[in-house]
């Protein structure tokens, strides 16, 4: 194979992706990575170069993952549909060789999600006046209010926190920075720590992170899931507590009380709008139990 002939329109791609998409760098390299291992594959079925790949080599490459795991092949092919996209978008070849391939049907898993009765317990799991209660009060009243994502919450830092105004900036995947809204208990809590329970964590190490640790360093993301795992188990919740239930959760709780999904989208940072989309399911899935429990028609024999 004549690696250059394929690699050049691979390298304006990631360029591409650097330039105008923002992803992060292990998309980016997954997306590298998927390309190259096609492109030996299409030169091996006797392509010169990418305009010269045709649906059929294409298509074989597909059919040749089919021992990997479906969300495996199904990555595979999303990387190299955007990739003849944007060669078709760059005047590159005139056609989309992958418009006609198709790919694993996967099984969306719905994200679990805890009820508000059992979020309000958790929240309050963290009841004391020591230091450690008022962090652990102020993260997870500020990770259910905002919907951040673990690896966020562990890197804010007090500069991005705006208390009097009730947001804070958050910068997400790509580095795309969004304006996050907080909640007047989070905003309060959030309060509290700062004035009367963080100073009891800063050492000589320490820098601007919001969230400290004992040792007075930001938080990791094993760390804080620890925290919420603990608050759980006290709060008496059954079920398995992931950090990510919360944010879950908060998309649920405002999808359930009318808030606009493109909102909520915005609010937890999705580049699209079909990521947000699944939890129209989870409420269509809440909707149905209670018509199932409620309605008289359903407690007929």
């Amino acid at each position: 194979m004549q690696a250059s002939a394929f690699a050049s329109d691979i390298d304006a791609y990631l360029a591409y992706l650097d330039l105008e998409r923002g992803l992060s760098r292990n998309t980016r390299e997954g997306y590298q990575r998927d390309l190259e291992q096609c492109a030996a594959f299409v030169a091996r079925e006797g392509a010169a170069d990418w305009r010269r790949v045709s649906a059929e080599q294409a298509g074989a490459w597909v059919r040749s993952l089919s021992r990997g795991a479906p969300s495996s092949q199904a990555r595979k092919l999303t990387a190299l549909r955007m990739f003849a996209r944007f060669m078709v978008r760059e005047g590159l070849r005139p056609d989309d060789f992958t418009e006609l391939l198709s790919g694993p049907k996967l099984v969306r898993r719905l994200p679990g999600t805890l009820s508000p009765e059992e979020v309000g317990r958790l929240l309050a799991s963290p009841s004391g006046g020591d230091p450690a209660s008022l962090r652990d009060r102020a993260l997870l009243e500020f990770f259910y209010s905002s919907g951040l994502r673990v690896s966020e919450l562990a890197a804010l830092t007090l500069q991005q926190v705006d208390l009097k105004n009730g947001f804070a900036r958050v910068f997400g995947k790509g580095s795309k920075e969004r304006v996050v809204p907080m909640g007047a208990r989070a905003r309060d809590a959030v309060g509290a720590w700062i004035d009367s329970g963080r100073p009891h964590f800063v050492k000589a190490r320490t820098r601007s992170e919001l969230f400290l640790s004992s040792r007075g360093t930001s938080l990791s993301r094993v760390a804080l899931w620890a925290i919420v795992k603990k608050h759980a188990k006290r709060a008496g919740i059954a079920k398995t507590v992931k950090p990510h239930l919360l944010r879950h959760s908060f998309a649920t709780h405002l999808l359930s009380g009318g808030a606009d999904l493109r909102s909520i989208q915005e609010m937890l940072g999705h580049a699209s709008i079909s990521t947000t989309q699944i939890y129209t399911a989870v409420g269509g899935r809440r909707l149905q139990d209670e018509h199932a429990r409620f309605h008289p028609r359903n407690r007929e024999k």
